[in-house]
């Protein structure tokens, strides 16, 4: 395992490492409060609203937490022309990211997931969203976008899926080929249905549902059976690595001709999961962008997911924190 120093040492090299993110950003809105009847109208119930709050979701997740850590970050996506695109906006410049690669479009919503919460219970989310493909014209500006920022600086690149659109077939292969080209590590976070499109990555971060989906396997609980799926994801998407992360049991990290690594978690209490993926991914892609090997960026982001589980709500792990644990 590496050592704590040169895992310090990473860590302060995050501050302003230019990252793009590039997928599908969601505004998340939580409408808080109490519930203590049922309405006559239904059996459901009166939740009384006090509060209300919105964050950044999806690809915006993922973004809040690199600019947490330091990073000079760049969002590329679609935005609706409604008041939930301005709400979001403003979140991830309030965050430090920088939207001017958020393309409007009006034929589309921003994609938007509200949650309705009792107490600390959920009671309903509604979400309002496309998963229809971009059209032509927006696909083209995005593209252009990316491929101008791949040019222009950029350290590492994320492609962040939740299925809504963005991230099709041209704009993988064309963002891939050209951060290949330049040196660029590529991560990316897949949606299960588009698992196979993602070839010649530097590295794949799914959960272990999410691996067992993309192969189209039913899971299977033995260790022999893990490191066959790992080393067979390594062959079908010719990647670099496949990081997939296992939850209580932490993460198992493949690379090509190589022995399988598994890191053991190191949350100490797991109160909520929400945004640990987005961490994960985050953390490992600063650090490849710092030239660490692929075992120190999985060991990191392993330290940051340990903190963010230990946290109620979507969180982002800060780099005091981070050291904290490292040295702990």
């Amino acid at each position: 395992m590496s050592k704590p120093e040169r895992l310090l040492q990473l860590l302060r090299a995050f501050k302003g490492k230019r990252i793009i993110v590039a997928g599908d950003f969601m505004l998340d809105l939580y409408l808080r409060g109490s519930a203590h009847r049922l309405s006559p109208e239904a059996p459901v119930p009166v939740v009384r609203v006090s509060h209300e709050s919105v964050v950044p979701g999806g690809a915006g997740n993922v973004a809040a937490n690199l600019a947490a850590l330091g990073a000079d970050v760049r969002a590329i996506g679609i935005l609706g022309r409604d008041e939930a695109a301005r709400q979001l906006q403003n979140a991830l410049e309030q965050r430090g990211v920088d939207t001017t690669g958020l393309i409007a479009d009006g034929a589309r919503p921003t994609s938007q997931k509200c949650r309705i919460l009792a107490e600390h219970q959920q009671v309903v989310r509604f979400d309002r969203e496309s998963s229809d493909p971009l059209g032509s014209k927006a696909e083209k500006e995005i593209l252009e976008t990316l491929l101008r920022e791949l040019s222009d600086g950029a350290q590492a690149l994320i492609l962040s899926d939740y299925g809504k659109g963005v991230i099709g077939p041209r704009l993988l292969r064309e963002s891939i080929s050209r951060a290949n080209k330049r040196g660029i590590p590529v991560t990316a976070d897949p949606k299960v249905e588009h698992f196979r499109r993602y070839r010649g990555v530097t590295c794949i971060t799914p959960n272990l549902q999410e691996a067992w989906g993309g192969m189209n396997r039913h899971p299977k609980p033995a260790i022999e059976d893990l490191e066959r799926l790992g080393r067979d994801v390594l062959k079908t998407l010719r990647a670099r690595s496949v990081l997939i992360t296992r939850g209580a049991q932490g993460m198992s990290l493949f690379k090509r001709d190589a022995s399988p690594t598994h890191i053991p978690t190191v949350a100490k209490e797991v109160f909520d999961v929400t945004g640990a993926g987005d961490t994960v991914i985050s953390v490992l892609t600063l650090a490849l962008a710092c030239k660490a090997t692929l075992e120190e960026a999985a060991v990191l982001s392993n330290i940051a997911a340990g903190i963010v589980v230990g946290k109620l709500g979507t969180a982002a792990p800060e780099v005091p924190e981070i050291a904290a644990a490292i040295r702990s």
